[in-house]
């Protein structure tokens, strides 16, 4: 009965363990997650000022078209870029948050 008994304590504690683990690695992940989308939009509000700055300035409306279309191809090109690293990073934060779980899991699934 006691052997019962430190098994599922053990195996209570392991859990709680792997739940830790996987709550602070995904607060680190979120936080980059964050970080990152904080930077995006101080990268995209300090280049929208600086194309309006230039369409300021220019004289014809060749050129400001010419600036506007700059800038659109780069906003979106940065756009694409910033996406696909936050996927990434998404990614990478499930995988990390499920590691702590593959080893529980691999003790549970008889090895074929």
């Amino acid at each position: 009965m006691a052997q019962n008994f430190d098994d599922v304590q053990k195996l209570g504690k392991d859990h709680l363990d792997n739940a830790v683990k996987a709550m602070t690695v995904l607060t680190k992940g979120y936080q980059a997650i964050a970080a990152e989308m904080v930077d995006y939009s101080k990268k995209s509000f300090e280049d929208g000022s600086a194309t309006i700055e230039k369409i300021a300035a220019v004289k014809s409306l060749d050129k400001v078209i010419e600036v506007q279309s700059d800038y659109a191809k780069a906003a979106y090109e940065a756009s694409v870029a910033r996406a696909t690293k936050i996927g990434e990073l998404y990614t990478d934060l499930f995988k990390e948050i499920f590691k702590p779980y593959e080893a529980a899991f691999g003790k549970l699934v008889p090895a074929k």
